[in-house]
């Protein structure tokens, strides 16, 4: 049986920010906090709010989300009385805006929460946000899910429908001019998405076909080139943008052994890499690793991607990646020998592990590592 959800509003279009006012009024918002990374985007949203709005904001977010600036979020929401949240940046602040928003309604810790803890029926009540992308890759803001590294350590996702935006607004002049280097990583973030969520063994062919449309308008349109090489690109980055939310929508039926690996590497402090480009150098890997074990599925990326039937699609996107300009292994970011030891066990123990087609033991995720390395 299939058990189909889609989701949330988004207003979607150049110039959407301007919906905000009407949205925190539908939403009766008075008194949000803004949680931002460091971004001119700021100064944009800080223009819409209302006048009797006041300007609470929170911006020292990591670009690994942890517990502890969670924690210090919070206290500026409490202090500040705020009733709800913003979101405005990548990635990182929906994730930390989402937990947030949950520990601003119900109890800590916060790791009782996660996915693989028994948690999701655990989030009841979580204060009302809107989420505004300014990049185009994790499409957090038509996700139900954050991932935040937890005071132990620990990557951890936390997923619930009520974790999804209250309202999303995409407005892709927030990205023109982004930096070549994180347009690429980010829209590789989205492509990761989309090959995964299609690849997932979990039935919504309507996620599927979502995901499948966002591969065509990033990859078989070739938006990403096209918006790496011109950040101005207006038409491109609105491609990818609705190629970075669908990448989300899509999602919702799962991800795998990328994301597994990804948010393993990830939370290794010292290091504190791109999700988005651990995700583009992982991915040839996991094509490999995965391709006995996707039916049909093979065929239909080629197809959405634009490519011929007999493409080897890891070589592609390894091809691809170099294009962009983004590393080819794990060593070119820094990981060393040093860094293996633990990365299989919290592979192993994360919720993407479960949703890969093909499932993985821990000597697949050992040599695996090892593969991506260099």
């Amino acid at each position: 049986m299939a058990t189909l959800n889609y989701l949330t509003q988004i207003h979607f279009d150049h110039g959407a920010i301007k919906h905000l006012a009407k949205g925190m009024q539908r939403l009766q918002m008075q008194r949000p906090l803004i949680v931002s990374g460091p971004n001119l985007a700021v100064q944009t949203l800080r223009e819409q709010l209302p006048d009797n709005v006041p300007f609470v904001l929170f911006s020292e977010v990591p670009s690994n989300p942890t517990e502890s600036a969670v924690l210090q979020a919070l206290e500026v929401y409490r202090v500040a009385d705020c009733d709800s949240i913003i979101c405005i940046g990548g990635g990182s602040p929906m994730d930390l805006g989402k937990a947030v928003a949950l520990l601003a309604r119900q109890p800590g810790p916060l790791a009782q929460y996660a996915a693989t803890q028994g948690g999701r029926g655990k989030i009841r009540d979580v204060a009302p946000l809107i989420a505004i992308p300014t990049t185009a890759g994790t499409g957090s803001e038509a996700s139900v899910a954050s991932v935040i590294i937890c005071e132990d350590g620990r990557k951890l996702t936390f997923v619930s429908d009520l974790l999804l935006p209250r309202l999303a607004i995409c407005d892709p002049q927030l990205t023109l001019g982004l930096p070549a280097g994180l347009t690429a990583a980010t829209g590789m973030d989205a492509v990761t998405h989309c090959i995964e969520a299609v690849l997932s063994p979990i039935i919504n062919p309507p996620a599927e076909a979502v995901g499948l449309d966002g591969l065509e308008r990033a990859i078989g349109e070739g938006n990403l080139l096209r918006a790496v090489r011109d950040g101005q690109d207006a038409d491109a980055r609105w491609h990818m943008m609705m190629a970075s939310s669908e990448g989300a929508l899509s999602f919702i039926k799962g991800l795998g052994a990328v994301h597994a690996m990804s948010h393993a590497v990830g939370r290794i402090h010292e290091l504190n890499l791109h999700h988005g480009t651990l995700n583009a150098v992982i991915l040839p890997a996991i094509l490999r690793f995965n391709h006995a074990h996707a039916g049909d599925k093979y065929m239909r990326l080629r197809r959405a991607m634009g490519l011929a039937p007999n493409t080897d699609l890891a070589d592609f996107i390894s091809d691809l990646n170099q294009s962009l300009g983004l590393p080819i292994n794990l060593k070119q970011m820094g990981v060393s020998d040093v860094h293996l030891d633990g990365l299989t066990d919290h592979a192993m123990a994360d919720l993407n592990t479960t949703t890969n087609p093909r499932k993985p033991g821990v000597q697949d995720y050992q040599q695996l590592f090892l593969e991506v390395l260099g």
